[in-house]
């Protein structure tokens, strides 16, 4: 699979499949790889950041910057594993693996009422009503002074 521009050998199909618990069969895998090589503009073997914004659904997605973080210079392989979690054959426990790297916007290993309160801001953005923010700020202050009080 060296440069994304070569062509993809049987091999390298069956290795793909089973770096993605063979969630997706080999035209899959082979559509897959040409939608890669579109993404990859510049045939480094890898998708940007800034490729996978060219994507107007990724674009669009209100945790984009959260879902870059996890995708930004992955290679076609690591690229396949990340979209097998989408996959309806995929487990529960990959979409759950998945969720909890969405929500620990730190990446500390936990999900605090932070990082719940970060992912809401993020869904809503500037559509939060007035009472929505209120309820958010009474809802941060009592968390706090459960934090304090366990400490």
């Amino acid at each position: 699979m060296g440069s994304a521009s070569s062509m993809l050998t049987q091999y390298d199909i069956e290795e793909v499949q089973e770096h993605c618990n063979k969630l997706f069969s080999q035209q899959e895998i082979v559509s897959l790889y040409q939608r890669f090589c579109q993404l990859d503009r510049n045939a480094k073997g890898f998708i940007s950041a800034d490729e996978f914004l060219s994507v107007p659904e990724f674009a669009m997605n209100p945790l984009s910057q959260r879902l870059l973080k996890m995708v930004d210079g992955l290679n076609f392989k690591d690229f396949v594993a990340f979209l097998s979690t989408f996959s309806a054959k995929a487990s529960l426990q990959q979409k759950i693996e998945l969720i909890f790297k969405v929500y620990d916007s730190d990446c500390n290993g936990k999900v605090t009422f932070n990082d719940i309160i970060e992912v809401l801001k993020d869904l809503t953005g500037s559509f939060m009503s007035d009472k929505q923010r209120e309820v958010y700020h009474l809802s941060q202050s009592v968390m706090e002074q459960v934090y304090w009080a366990e400490t």
